[in-house]
This record gives C-alpha cells, sequence and structure tokens, in this order.
C-alpha cells in the first residue's frame, strides 16, 4: 500500500508540476511578448556567474572571476572564428582611394606653392644724368642714376643679393658700381632699386671732352654700353640674370629726363639681348 500510494502521490506530483510548468509556459510567452526589451536588458545586464558543480570546470583564464587579469593582457591570445564580420573590414577599397586622393592632393599643393619661378628684372631705363668737367685734366665726369624693378611670383621671399654694373665707352672701362644685400622681395610683389654708377672719361679718350664742351653743337649725344648682373637667391637656390643696352647721354649739360627701356631680362641661360634706344 505504502508503495502504491507513492507511487500515486508521484504520479499527482507530476501532474501538478506539469501542469505549474504549462502555466509558467505561457506565463513565459506573455511575458516574451510584452516585456522582450526589458528581458533582453537585464540579460545584457546579468553579471558573470561561476555554476560549479561535480563535472564542470573553473574558467583558467579568468579563473572564474569573469575578467581577464591585467597582468596577462600581453600573453593572451583571443581566436576569433574566420567566418566573423571583424575579419572583413568594410569600404576598403574606399579607404584607400581616399587616402590616394588625399596624398596626390596634398602633393601637387605644395609643388604649386613651392616650386621656385623665375625672378623678372627690368631695366627701367636712366632716371638722371649728371655732368661734370675737369678743365685743367681734360676730365669728363658723368653721375648716372639708373633704375630697376624686380617682380617676385613666387610665394615666398626672394633675396636680391648683389647687383653689379659696368659701363663702357668704345670697349674701355669708364664706370663700375657693385651693391651687395640689396632688398628682400616679399612673394608676389614688385619692387623698384636705384642705383648710381660714377664714370670717367679721359686719358685716351680726351677728344670726348673737346666733343661734350664745344660750344657750336648744341646736344652732344655719346652713346654708352651699359651691362648690369643681377644675383638672387631664394630657399636653396640661386640665379643671375645679365642685362646689356645702349644708352644715349647728353655730356653737354646735366639731364634728368627718363629714358626708359623695354627690356626685360629673366632667363639666365638665354643668349642676352641688345637694343639700341633712339
Amino acid at each position: 500500500m505504502g508503495t502504491y500510494w507513492s507511487q500515486n502521490n508521484r504520479t499527482l506530483l507530476n501532474q501538478s508540476d506539469n501542469r505549474g510548468r504549462t502555466s509558467q509556459g505561457y506565463q513565459a510567452d506573455d511575458d516574451d511578448s510584452l516585456d522582450g526589451l526589458d528581458r533582453q536588458e537585464d540579460i545584457a545586464q546579468f553579471p558573470y556567474v561561476e555554476f560549479t558543480g561535480r563535472d564542470s570546470i573553473t574558467c583558467p583564464t579568468c579563473q572564474g572571476t569573469g575578467r581577464v587579469p591585467s597582468g596577462q593582457v600581453n600573453e593572451l591570445v583571443a581566436l576569433i572564428p574566420y567566418s566573423d564580420q571583424r575579419l572583413r573590414p568594410q569600404r576598403t577599397k574606399l579607404y584607400v582611394v581616399l587616402s590616394v586622393v588625399l596624398c596626390l592632393l596634398a602633393s601637387s599643393l605644395v609643388a604649386f606653392f613651392m616650386f621656385p619661378r623665375p625672378v623678372g628684372v627690368e631695366d627701367d631705363g636712366i632716371c638722371t644724368v649728371t655732368v661734370h668737367f675737369d678743365h685743367n685734366n681734360s676730365r669728363v665726369l658723368i653721375n648716372m642714376t639708373s633704375s630697376l624693378n624686380f617682380s617676385n611670383s613666387n610665394f615666398f621671399t626672394v633675396l636680391v643679393d648683389s647687383i653689379t654694373c659696368q659701363v663702357l665707352y668704345m670697349k674701355t672701362v669708364i664706370g663700375t658700381q657693385q651693391l651687395d644685400n640689396v632688398i628682400r622681395i616679399q612673394p608676389l610683389s614688385q619692387r623698384q632699386v636705384n642705383f648710381s654708377v660714377s664714370m670717367e672719361i679721359s686719358g685716351s679718350l680726351s677728344y670726348v671732352y673737346a666733343f661734350c664742351t664745344m660750344a657750336s653743337i648744341k646736344v652732344h649725344n655719346i652713346v654708352v654700353f651699359m651691362q648690369t648682373s643681377v644675383k638672387t637667391s631664394h630657399m636653396v637656390r640661386s640665379t643671375q640674370n645679365t642685362l646689356e643696352a645702349y644708352r644715349y647721354i647728353d655730356c653737354g649739360s646735366n639731364s634728368t629726363v627718363h629714358q626708359s627701356s623695354a627690356i626685360l631680362w629673366s632667363d639666365p641661360h638665354r643668349k642676352p639681348s641688345i637694343r639700341l634706344l633712339s
């Protein structure tokens, strides 16, 4: 009888358990349909718990704490499946193309702004001429002031290191002038430089004194050959420009008439041109 009742009791208990589980299943389905999002958040916040039992093994990495020890961070290696999306980065081609385009753009901008451009040097002609006579030694003393126009088309400062001028009359040097560390030309700007050359005509050219002091002639024009060399530097580059031209000078009196010139010289490797001004 005891066995029978025990079996019946087990049957009743099983039936009651099944009913309870069925009701709990229905209630769980209702909870999943009503509070699915809340349950997911609760599960996400559920802490790590180590369930130990007869056949359970404690995690050798975290020792059941759920965290990797800081001292083993550089020693442990994570195994990721080959099909993991983290091993397949997206938009790789787009990033590569954008990187190449940005590098080319940066290189182009640097080349555009830092590429050295020639410095324009223009002979603006003679500004003033002052004439003196040494009657005792039959000499003609002339002080001539000329102008040079500089144009800097670069995006950096250009330094005019030196200006050297030599004046010849009948292949004889009658005057020289040299200026050092003249000016600094700012980027994309223009500057003008005036310089004077003192000339002396005497000795074998004493006949010029007679010509210049001859009262029967109203205009005493002589032709001189003027050669000007300009040296400029910018960054690590240095260039030298040369200008050559013939000038008419009235040696009979002082003159302040501006004599313009149309010579533009910016290429140091080009053959210099000579222009006769009237």
